[in-house]
């Protein structure tokens, strides 16, 4: 039971210590932030009204994710 304790103790700090699942978080934030800059700079591009191919899927997502149609 005495090296039980310890034993959690050693492993405690060696969890801390350990940075690889800041890493994969630190590269899924750049990933998100990119993309995001994407779409927007995309549909900056594309503007608002339809029409124009990309203009039309802007406004079929943006229906989609706002749930105020189906996703077709």
């Amino acid at each position: 039971m005495n090296k039980i304790a310890p034993q959690f103790g050693n492993s405690l700090q060696s969890f801390v210590r350990d940075e690889e699942g800041a890493q994969i978080v630190e590269y899924g934030l750049i990933i998100a932030v990119v993309s995001i800059a994407l779409v927007l700079a995309l549909k900056g591009l594309a503007g608002t009204g339809t029409g124009t191919p990309f203009g039309d899927f802007i406004a079929r997502v943006t229906k989609c994710l706002t749930g105020t149609a189906t996703c077709t």
